[in-house]
């Protein structure tokens, strides 16, 4: 266990090219021409984080981070395509067409007045932007398997802390003091459980019980950095992993406590929510697309029924009507959780109004909900239902095969009846020429 805030005492442990596993060629053209740049300028240039963790267990890195002595209006000088951001952090991101390359500048400890850097009642720091050296700098770092810098001038991994160990040992550790950390920024726990699930490596059983003695902080976490947490948490490809992680660590009752209170004493909401995480795992594994939104709608399933039917037990409505009344009012009470946009909850409470219209197979209005614009997603759902038990299976064997047939074929199919007497008519409709005027 790692567990000193102090600067190190010595220098890094160097591990030399031909002693580890990462690769030129797993790193992207542009964060090479960005680390190349800045070493012929003359500052130290590293890769640093997860590309470098990832490479090692032989993953493939797909963001590169690079961390430098250079200050941010120094590498803004030396790129024309780079822009600074961040207040919090002080950043600065270099763009090659769709890419974007962080690069950070060393971060020291706050040890003057003056210094900017701040921190609110609760500890956690809300500014950072003290430079220093790379020493200094991965103090400042999360975790041991993050803390871990590929120099580009010789390609070796300078290593202050164990990290390279830990990634061999499988082992998710905290640097410096686990409570203090986790105060700085309780985002860490979820970050924790995202790498954990992700590498399939275990926490630390002081991280553990860091975590357990901290979750309620992430209540001091903006809900707008939670959903992008939430994000990077279920749309990774280990959603189900993860899942188990953050309801072990009690951390999924903070970020949908509506939510997990279903589970207690609803086993099939588990089951359909297991079954939703798994289907979003094959599918960022396959290469598709996945939305937030449709998870979403998944978690807000059982609540939204319950709610819906008190409503409907209130005043005269609709199933449909209630389910989306009764997510509108879920949705705005997540707000103050997790920060979800409209784009999302609007979509996510289409959806799940349109469950009830499933069980009705006859007529026109049956068949226009194949037209809906939130059909595909809406059938999707009633078919992960199905798939759980939850929903009729002739009736989701219907819905499939209404799908591919004919307009006329459906229309038998939705039992509607066109009156063979009634005459087409198009255009418009012939006036009757007047007296004196010819035909």
């Amino acid at each position: 266990m790692k567990n000193s805030g102090k600067p190190a005492s010595k220098g890094p442990k160097i591990i030399p090219r031909s002693a580890h596993g990462v690769s030129r060629d797993e790193v992207s053209k542009s964060a090479l021409k960005v680390l190349y740049r800045l070493h012929k300028s003359g500052y130290q240039a590293f890769l640093v984080g997860g590309c470098v963790r990832d490479a090692l267990v032989g993953l493939h890195p797909k963001d590169f981070d690079v961390a430098t002595d250079a200050t941010p209006d120094e590498v803004r000088a030396l790129f024309s395509n780079c822009r600074l951001i961040g207040r919090r952090f002080r950043l600065a991101h270099v763009r090659f067409g769709r890419e974007i390359i962080e690069v950070a500048t060393f971060r020291a400890a706050a040890n003057h007045a003056d210094d900017d850097h701040a921190h609110d009642d609760e500890g956690r720091i809300i500014r950072d932007n003290v430079y220093g050296s790379i020493e200094e700098d991965v103090w400042r770092r999360d975790f041991t398997c993050n803390a871990l810098y590929y120099n580009i001038a010789d390609h070796s991994i300078w290593d202050f802390v164990g990290g390279a160990e830990d990634v061999k040992q499988k082992h998710i550790v905290l640097i410096g003091d686990a409570d203090q950390r986790l105060r700085e920024d309780p985002v860490r726990m979820l970050r924790a459980v995202r790498f954990a699930a992700k590498l399939e490596f275990t926490v630390d059983e002081s991280v553990s019980k860091a975590i357990r003695n901290n979750v309620e902080l992430l209540a001091n976490v903006p809900a707008a950095r939670l959903f992008d947490e939430f994000l990077k948490l279920f749309q990774a490809g280990h959603a189900e992993r993860t899942f188990d992680m953050l309801r072990e660590y009690g951390l999924f009752a903070q970020l949908f406590p509506a939510v997990d209170q279903e589970f207690a004493g609803d086993e099939a909401f588990a089951d359909f929510v297991r079954a939703a995480l798994r289907n979003t795992d094959k599918r960022v594994d396959a290469g598709k697309s996945v939305t937030p939104m449709f998870l979403l709608g998944v978690f807000f399933w059982a609540p939204a029924r319950r709610l819906a039917a008190i409503r409907r037990s209130e005043e005269k409505m609709s199933e449909s009507q209630a389910l989306s009344l009764a997510s509108y009012e879920l949705a705005g009470q997540q707000q103050r959780r997790v920060s979800i946009p409209r784009r999302f909850t609007v979509p996510m409470r289409e959806m799940i109004a349109l469950q009830p219209r499933f069980t009705a197979t006859r007529g026109k209005r049956a068949m226009n909900l194949l037209n809906h614009r939130r059909f595909r997603a809406a059938y999707d759902f009633m078919m992960l239902l199905a798939e759980v038990g939850q929903f009729d299976h002739e009736l989701a064997r219907f819905w499939t095969d209404v799908q591919e047939r004919s307009p006329d074929d459906r229309a038998e199919a939705f039992q509607i009846h066109r009156n063979p007497r009634a005459r087409r008519r198009s255009g418009r409709r012939k006036r009757r020429p007047k007296a004196g005027q010819s035909s």
